[in-house]
């Protein structure tokens, strides 16, 4: 994982740990304290929301004993490689989107990073500045053309 990435999940897991897991268990302990908990639909709301807390961090923590951090500077060059920063432009359009390859753990389509084992990723590892980047999707195939290519770390 990207050394930003792997800082991400850390927050997360001490957001989840220290407020959101405490935070439930009070909910837990309010709706007992409701009565009959086969009936109690906030006692089984937040048992759910329990058990999605105590998954997530579980997934968290298997993902920070068992990852590699992995700086930039390590993969730098000039190829499209894990870490990377791209610029992209679809050729039909000419629209242009920037993604970031992380890890799985970390992909955020909505942040522009996307995981090197998604198909875009797989696509745009060993591309190199001018290539082409074909991609078929559910509604056609797709071309981008790679503008550009850094490593930040």
């Amino acid at each position: 994982m990207t050394p930003a990435g792997h800082k991400r999940l850390k927050e997360e897991l001490e957001q989840l740990k220290s407020v959101e897991r405490p935070k439930v268990i009070k909910e837990i302990a309010t709706a007992r304290e409701h009565g009959d908990l086969r009936e109690n639909a906030e006692y089984h709301a937040a048992k759910e929301k329990q058990g999605f807390i105590e998954g997530r961090i579980a997934l968290i923590e298997d993902a920070l004993a068992r990852g590699e951090v992995i700086p930039a500077s390590r993969v730098a060059g000039d190829k499209i490689a894990f870490g990377a920063y791209v610029t992209l432009s679809n050729t039909n359009t000419g629209d242009e989107v920037k993604y970031q390859l992380v890890g799985p753990m970390e992909a955020d389509i909505d942040h522009g990073r996307v995981s090197v084992s998604s198909p875009i990723g797989k696509a745009m590892i060993g591309k190199e500045v001018g290539d082409e980047i074909k991609l078929v999707t559910p509604n056609g195939t797709r071309v981008y053309e790679v503008l550009a290519l850094a490593f930040n770390d």
